[in-house]
């Protein structure tokens, strides 16, 4: 059911959006503005999406992963390898009120901004492309090719690490919602459509261009190093307390630094290396370069000290730190420490059960939409295609 105007936190209320989509970046587009109140529907072929499979999988075989991309939006099943089904997609989307077409696929050009504008001039459509070329790519590949798995892992190991975390995906699924929003600007204002288009590739380039890396290889003489846990030219790094608890601490600024030599008692003893080796640690590139040095004396104080008052004494200081955690341990007991935070609610997703589900992390004055269950295949067909015929096609069998 689309959400009134009259729902304080639902922004986007009056906003219907198509998505024909799988997998992680265009999925959480439409998930991003799902959240925000916006109409989100899902077509999908007959038979549901490749994706509605993907692990982590509930005891019943339920895909956790496309449950949580896929909360609060409506889903119709179409033969998306007929002409007619994908005829029946367009006058869906050229019908009604405007509409904004989320999709990573470009092989159906009824479906592709050229020919739904000449129907509709105000459509919007948002196009996730693999690579700017037009060449196919996704998440784990993009990461090989923009030099990120290299410097990523223990110091001393060659070999590549890809990050677990489809950060590529997740910053262009962003960027999609923050151009389509950008474009229903100008649509409201105008009139006018807007044709969208990201590259997976190039969220990644731009990320490593903006963050410098890029700019270092080409005007420097050195190559980026792996640093293992160590933070990349500030202080940060990983320690054990005296129970086996592993924390993580990162030390940005001279008050930080300060700050941490308090709650440890090592002040007199930096102060002694300082003035012994003439080395100065006020700075972040100094404290770097003398990484070794400093973990060396923090790592005796961290082994000589229990958890709770090394937490207590960090606190207290308010130095930059946490411990780390499993996804075990932050769901187990019932999501006991998930309930801690507003973030979560109940949701009841059939084939899954009542669990925890996040709401959006965007906060609109002070609160924020429910999360409601992802749809079944075609749940929402008699609504949207009450004519539908559902016809098995050769190529979804």
């Amino acid at each position: 059911m689309s959400l009134s105007s009259g729902e304080p936190h639902a922004l986007l209320a009056g906003l219907r959006v198509v998505e024909i989509s799988s997998y992680v970046a265009t999925p959480l587009c439409g998930l991003t503005l799902a959240q925000l109140g916006a109409d989100v529907l899902r077509v999908e072929p007959l038979g549901g999406a490749a994706d509605r499979t993907r692990w982590p999988l509930a005891d019943s075989g339920t895909s956790l992963y496309w449950s949580g991309l896929n909360k609060g939006k409506r889903a119709v099943a179409v033969d998306m390898a007929s002409a007619e089904g994908r005829r029946r997609v367009a006058d869906l989307i050229v019908g009604g009120d405007p509409c904004v077409v989320v999709s990573n696929t470009d092989r159906y050009p009824e479906l592709g901004y050229e020919e739904l504008s000449v129907r509709r001039p105000d459509v919007i459509h948002v196009l996730l492309q693999g690579r700017a070329d037009g060449g196919a790519g996704v998440d784990y590949t993009v990461q090989a090719a923009t030099g990120f798995p290299l410097v990523t892992g223990p110091a001393e190991s060659a070999a590549p690490v890809n990050q677990v975390l489809p950060a590529w995906d997740i910053a262009a699924g962003l960027y999609l919602a923050v151009g389509l929003l950008a474009a229903e600007r100008e649509r409201l204002r105008t009139g006018r459509g807007r044709r969208i288009r990201v590259a997976l590739d190039e969220v990644a380039l731009a990320t490593a261009g903006n963050l410098g890396y890029l700019a270092e290889a080409q005007v420097t003489t050195h190559d980026r190093e792996k640093s293992g846990n160590d933070v990349f030219g500030t202080y940060g790094r990983d320690f054990t307390t005296a129970d086996g608890v592993r924390v993580m601490i990162v030390i940005l600024t001279g008050r930080h630094w300060t700050k941490l030599l308090a709650a440890t008692g090592l002040t007199a003893a930096f102060e002694g290396l300082a003035e012994s080796l003439g080395i100065d640690f006020s700075g972040e590139s100094q404290r770097y370069e003398h990484r070794e040095l400093i973990s060396t004396l923090l790592s005796r104080w961290f082994a000589a000290t229990p958890y709770t008052e090394a937490a207590r004494l960090l606190d207290e200081h308010r130095i930059l730190w946490e411990r780390y955690r499993s996804f075990a341990e932050l769901g187990r007991d019932g999501g006991a420490e998930l309930r801690k935070s507003d973030l979560f609610a109940v949701v009841d997703q059939p084939g899954v059960g009542p669990h925890l589900a996040p709401k959006s992390p965007i906060v609109v004055d002070g609160g924020r939409l429910d999360p409601l269950p992802a749809p079944m295949v075609g749940q929402h067909d008699a609504e949207f295609l009450p004519s539908a015929g559902k016809v098995e096609s050769s190529a979804d069998r």
